[in-house]
């Protein structure tokens, strides 16, 4: 259902002018804001909030598409040679073009003889006009970096650049002063009438569209800030996402901030907007463009925000007084449930992105996304519900101190301690009703969801977790309109069995109906485990299998990143699947194999561009080389009308490869490597690997022949310990092996197949001629 693409995958190729305002990207220290976003096909715009007297924003174009998913990248030209730029400049809350520190093109790249360099190109130099309103031409064949030309002039070599970026920074900005601003200052740029000439302006760029599939995206603020929302929709649309996006605003550049000398820092400012300018910039450009190509916006908005950024009395607390904070770097914390002022502040901010929705004509969709007592990661795992507001509340409403404090979430629980525990999951319940309820209030049509996430809350050795995280009573159906549900810990680490109990749990305690439940099929965090895109694809494969109303995957940057493609073939669809192996006798003479998918483009030049449009092979059969006999035809017969020809799949014997093993060698339980123990999984899927020197290929074995499947643990035979699920192929240990085993296995297996067409076309009398019939199977993926 997935393949991995990168570059030279690209199928086919477009032209864009270099410049063009969808590629532009912007770059800043915290705690200041940017972002940018697309005027139409010649303009961008770029909204800044400023701090510091030390911010700096970068509005920057990158030779080299690193943003893009590979199979949309631009080609990388570092060539800028006979390219001319010229654009109209307008600014408010920079300093302008003439003032000391004004705009200024820096390029990063090397000189002619191809040691780095970095030139200051001031934009003043080369501007026609006022100070904040001019016409700016720049000629990368005549460019020259300096303050004063010609006496300062720095001649750029245009012919090997990397990037190129105009800084911006506030009023009294000196390259040298520090210190917070006495005020925070609103700016914007706009660049429009955007023209690129030359030999070098324009650039080739991929062009793949993926048919529409019934996978939805997710999406996040802190995540692609930087990138045009216009960008942003571009690659959803032609990677073939469609109908909704669930879009998390974040934890660390929305909100505005204030000056706390106390803290000496900036704080969330709850008396300020709720959304910064730059973020609302952002963010109704991207609703916007949502709209336009018939997206629904799920807006999502968590309890959680940046550590250095989040007011001490918000903060959950742990029994020593330390803060909590999240694994992130740098770190987020979590709002207390009990603080009303906190909870007011994520109210403002519920109510800003509805109006947001609304005024660009979309429905309101809203989520409370992840709302929890935050427990520590790690060995020792620390519960964080000790903060000083929350242990006053308890006593004034209870009368009670509260008990002595948990310092991890494997204690015993006491009943006094128990009482705490479910007066704090009520206070947590109530947070997010109240949430939904000042919603509502203001927008009564809106749709409001919560996200809740599985592995962080249903800890089977810590029960106090599911007391605090898990109020079952006030989330049952129909507190809210819709309940999404995500996994990801569970599915990245192979843990099956927990992924189906816990998600079959959280669905049997709250009621609500498949059409109201969504479920979230994980991300793979780090560019090196991109192996675990199979076990999102087997988990999105079982959210469609239950029937819920949406099934996401987490997230675009991932996606882009590793050049994830999802396909969703719709003639691969079945009815149903026979547990029935075609007949060997036939089988044994059929002929067939495996299949790939590549699309090879001729160049004029003779050069070839190949695109794999599959991960793994699909294989293919003939059946009619194997009828032997009038019996065998009848038997065919036979079996076809019980398939009803291609509605039902069923087993088939590839008598050329039916073994985890050498064709001629007996079946062994280390025959194959399928998984590393890590100490938590149990359940692990049969593979067979296909290695040729240093190449290899996986094919996931999802039929495997019950009575022949061996497996051991660090080359030890197990005899018993473990089940089979010999129609998925799945391997469930009882006890989860030890950290870095080996677990192997070895096994027969067939193929999952069907009938390629509807009828079946044969007569004894050419039967009896000798006319062999071509009769095709095609391998069904499961």
């Amino acid at each position: 259902m997935y393949w991995l693409a990168t570059e030279q995958d690209q199928p086919e190729t477009n032209w864009i002018r270099r410049f063009s305002p969808r590629y532009w990207t912007v770059n800043f220290p915290r705690p200041m804001v940017a972002s940018v976003v697309t005027n139409g096909v010649d303009a961008l715009k770029c909204d800044m909030v400023f701090y510091r007297r030390e911010d700096l924003c970068g509005l920057i174009w990158e030779s080299e598409d690193r943003h893009d998913h590979p199979l949309l990248r631009y080609v990388t030209s570092r060539d800028y040679r006979h390219t001319v730029l010229s654009f109209r400049w307008q600014s408010s809350g920079v300093v302008n073009l003439e003032g000391l520190h004004g705009p200024t093109l820096t390029i990063e790249g090397r000189d002619q003889e191809g040691s780095p360099h970095v030139w200051y190109v001031r934009l003043a130099n080369y501007a026609e006009g006022q100070a904040e309103d001019a016409l700016i031409r720049l000629d990368f064949d005549d460019l020259a970096g300096g303050f004063e030309l010609p006496q300062e002039a720095d001649p750029v070599w245009p012919g090997d650049i990397d990037r190129l970026f105009i800084s911006l920074v506030p009023p009294g900005y000196d390259g040298n002063a520090t210190g917070p601003l006495e005020n925070p200052v609103e700016a914007e740029v706009s660049i429009s009438d955007i023209r690129v000439e030359g030999s070098t302006s324009t650039l080739e760029v991929g062009d793949i569209y993926v048919k529409p599939h019934s996978l939805r995206i997710c999406n996040g603020y802190d995540d692609c800030y930087h990138m045009t929302p216009e960008r942003v929709i571009w690659n959803m649309i032609q990677l073939g996402y469609r109908n909704r996006i669930n879009h998390y605003v974040g934890m660390s550049h929305y909100f505005s901030l204030g000056w706390s000398a106390d803290e000496d820092r900036f704080l969330v400012d709850p008396e300020e907007s709720a959304l910064n300018v730059a973020a609302t910039a952002w963010l109704r450009d991207f609703l916007k463009q949502a709209k336009c190509f018939g997206y629904q916006v799920i807006l999502s908005l968590s309890y959680e925000i940046l550590a250095e950024n989040i007011p001490p009395d918000w903060q959950q607390v742990a029994h020593g007084g330390s803060p909590a904070l999240t694994g992130w770097e740098p770190p987020s914390s979590l709002v207390a449930p009990t603080n009303a002022v906190a909870m007011d502040y994520l109210s403002a901010v519920f109510l800003s992105l509805a109006s947001h929705a609304a005024d660009q004509g979309l429905d309101i969709e809203l989520q409370i996304g992840e709302p929890w007592w935050w427990i520590s990661l790690g060995a020792v795992r620390v519960p964080y519900f000790y903060d000083p507001p929350t242990m006053d509340m308890y006593q004034a409403e209870t009368g009670q101190q509260v008990p002595e404090q948990h310092q991890q979430i494997t204690e015993g629980i006491s009943p006094e301690q128990q009482h705490y525990l479910d007066w704090l999951g009520d206070k947590l319940g109530q947070s997010t009703i109240y949430l939904r309820d000042q919603i509502k209030a203001s927008f009564p049509a809106a749709n409001v969801g919560l996200l809740f996430y599985t592995p962080q809350v249903l800890v089977e050795e810590a029960p106090m977790v599911q007391s605090v995280n898990f109020p079952h009573v006030l989330w049952q159906a129909p507190a809210f309109d819709f309940f999404q549900i995500e996994d990801y810990d569970f599915i990245i680490s192979g843990q099956w069995r927990k992924h189906h109990s816990s998600v079959d749990y959280v669905t049997s305690q709250l009621g609500y109906g498949l059409q109201d439940l969504h479920y979230f099929a994980g991300f793979n965090l780090l560019a090196e485990t991109a192996s675990l895109w199979r076990n999102i694809d087997l988990a999105a494969k079982d959210g469609f299998g239950r029937g819920f109303a949406e099934t996401f995957v987490w997230a675009f940057p991932q996606i882009v990143r590793d050049g994830f493609v999802y396909n969703q073939d719709q003639e691969q669809d079945m009815s149903g699947f026979h547990e029935v192996r075609f007949p060997s006798e036939i089988s044994f003479g059929a002929g067939g194999g495996p299949v790939f998918s590549t699309t090879v483009s001729e160049m004029a030049s003779g050069y070839e561009q190949r695109n794999r449009e599959w991960a793994d092979a699909r294989m293919t059969f003939d059946i009619g080389t194997g009828l032997r006999s009038e019996d065998d035809l009848a038997a065919l017969i036979v079996f076809f009308r019980a398939r009803a020809g291609r509605a039902y799949g069923f087993r088939f014997r590839d008598w050329t490869d039916y073994k985890s093993c050498l064709p001629s060698v007996e079946v062994g339980p280390t025959d194959q490597v399928i998984a590393v123990g890590d100490g938590e999984a149990t359940d692990f899927q049969l593979i067979k690997i296909y290695q040729s020197e240093d190449y290899s290929q996986l094919r996931t074995i999802s039929k495997p022949a019950a009575d022949t499947v061996r497996v051991a643990v660090d080359g030890i035979e197990q005899q018993d310990g473990w089940a089979l699920d010999n129609t998925s192929g799945l391997i469930s240990f009882e006890v989860p092996p030890a950290v870095d085993s080996t677990i192997s296995a070895g096994f027969e297996f067939d193929v999952p197949v069907r009938f390629a067409d509807d009828d079946l076309s044969v007569t004894l009398e050419t039967f009896r001629a000798g006319q062999i019939p071509a009769i095709s199977l095609v391998e069904v993926r499961l």
